[in-house]
C-alpha cells in the first residue's frame, strides 16, 4: 500500500511540474573553434579582445542561446535567452517558435546571421530604453541599418530558461531580459574598442 502511494504521489508531482520551467542548463556544446574564429576576427579587425557575444540561434529560444565569451578567461561567463524574428508568423505553436528562418530583406521581420559590430547606445522605447545599433559585417546581414535590426531588451523575455516554452517571436532582433540587459549594457559602455556580436545559425 506504501509504495502504490508513494507512486500515486509521484506521478502527481511529475504532472503537476509538466509545465515549470526546468534547471538551467550551462551550454554544453563545444564552441572552442568559433571562440578561436572571433578571436582572430576581432584582433585583425581592430574589434575587443576582450569577449565577444555568440548567439546560436539552433539552440531551443526556451534555453539560453546568448553567450559572453571572455577571451582572457577563455570561459563563458554570462548567458541568458534571446529571441529570434518571426518573419511574421506569429500565430500560436508556429513552427517558427521552433525552427528559425533567416532573411536580410528589408521587412521580412526574420533573424540575420552572421557577424555584427556592436555600435552606438541609443534609446530604446522597449526594455530599459537602452539599445544598440548593430552593423552587419556580412553579405547575410548587410541591410540590418535599414531594418532597424538593434540589441535591445523586452519586458517579454525572462531571465532563466523556460524550455520546454518558448521565448516570445521577434521582428527581427535579439532581444533579451531587462536585467541581462543591463550587464551586457555595463560591459559594453566600459570597452572602449567595438565589440563582435556573432549570430551563427
Amino acid at each position: 500500500m506504501f509504495r502504490l502511494t508513494l507512486l500515486f504521489c509521484t506521478i502527481l508531482l511529475a504532472c503537476g511540474n509538466a509545465s515549470e520551467p526546468k534547471e538551467t542548463v550551462i551550454a554544453t556544446k563545444d564552441y572552442s573553434q568559433k571562440h578561436n574564429e572571433a578571436l582572430a576576427y576581432c584582433k585583425a579587425n581592430g574589434f575587443s579582445t576582450e569577449y565577444y557575444f555568440l548567439v546560436d540561434l539552433n539552440v531551443h529560444s526556451g534555453r539560453n542561446r546568448f553567450f559572453v565569451y571572455d577571451f582572457t578567461q577563455k570561459k563563458i561567463t554570462a548567458q541568458n535567452l534571446v529571441t529570434h524574428g518571426a518573419c511574421d508568423a506569429f500565430e500560436q505553436n508556429s513552427s517558427m517558435y521552433e525552427k528559425v528562418k533567416f532573411s536580410n530583406r528589408v521587412d521580412s521581420h526574420c533573424s540575420s546571421s552572421g557577424k555584427y559590430k556592436v555600435g552606438s547606445r541609443d534609446y530604446s522605447s522597449w526594455g530599459i530604453n537602452v539599445k544598440y545599433w548593430l552593423e552587419g559585417l556580412e553579405e547575410s546581414n548587410n541591410n540590418v541599418r535599414d531594418r532597424v535590426i538593434v540589441l535591445h531588451s523586452w519586458e517579454a523575455v525572462q531571465d532563466t530558461e523556460i524550455y520546454p516554452n518558448y521565448s516570445p517571436l521577434s521582428w527581427g532582433c535579439p532581444a533579451v531580459s531587462n536585467n541581462f540587459m543591463r550587464t551586457l549594457d555595463t560591459k559594453l559602455k566600459a570597452t572602449k574598442k567595438p565589440v563582435l556580436l556573432w549570430i551563427v545559425e
